[in-house]
């Protein structure tokens, strides 16, 4: 993954060959994504959120699809729950918030506990007490905005700037080391890394920061990171 070409990053100013480039690159993408907190490309994931008293599930990425949605229980043996019980709306559409409604009316006499003669949904979300929702969908932008794009180029080319030698004699080598400010950065270009990444108050450069403050998103947690 990553939020811009090897010839914008030339543009911004960062030199080398195409593989050291796109190591550069790499280190900047992963700064953004630290800092932001954000997905600039559709990616499927597993978020945890919470239930408003009226059913709203507010959620913490722009959705784009939702494959399921699971109630958390104490007893752990809630049912996967049928597309007819909740209903999804996505900020990419004008006016819409990224959200998962659960149905307060209507019933299914297939799922226990939300037959008709005991309250159908409103029932069983009674009945479980429901706080919180997992749901299973796919989240981010269709692209990565260009803005993002401009930045990531940027912030390619400051961090090979203010790199040591000993750092682009790392970037011939499979992954690349890279020292700023005492923060080591460690990408590896064969394969996509696993675990969660951080969130950082800065991307190390402050202009790249006043590009990317409007796609903050802070204050949720997601199950595996982004």
């Amino acid at each position: 993954m990553a939020y811009c070409s090897v010839e914008q990053a030339r543009e911004a100013g960062c030199t080398g060959t195409d593989g050291e480039v796109a190591a550069w690159i790499s280190a900047a993408t992963e700064r953004i994504t630290s800092y932001t907190q954000q997905l600039f490309e559709p990616t499927v994931m597993v978020v945890v959120v919470d239930v408003a008293p009226d059913g709203t599930c507010l959620l913490p990425r722009r959705v784009r699809t939702v494959s399921s949605v699971t109630p958390v229980v104490a007893t752990d043996d809630a049912p996967l729950l049928p597309s007819s019980a909740w209903r999804v709306t996505s900020s990419d559409v004008l006016g819409h918030v990224d959200a998962v409604y659960l149905r307060w009316g209507g019933y299914d006499d297939l799922i226990a506990g939300a037959e008709s003669y005991n309250g159908g949904w409103r029932g069983l979300w009674d009945q479980w007490g429901l706080e919180q929702a997992r749901i299973t969908g796919e989240f981010g932008y269709a692209e990565v905005p260009l803005l993002v794009s401009q930045a990531c180029a940027l912030l390619a080319a400051d961090i090979q700037s203010k790199a040591k030698p000993s750092d682009a004699d790392a970037a011939q080598a499979p992954g690349l080391d890279v020292d700023d400010e005492g923060n080591n950065v460690r990408i590896e270009n064969d394969a996509e890394t696993t675990t969660p990444v951080p969130p950082s108050a800065s991307t190390g450069s402050t202009q790249v920061d006043a590009l990317l403050v409007s796609y903050l998103n802070r204050g949720y947690n997601l199950i595996g990171g982004i």
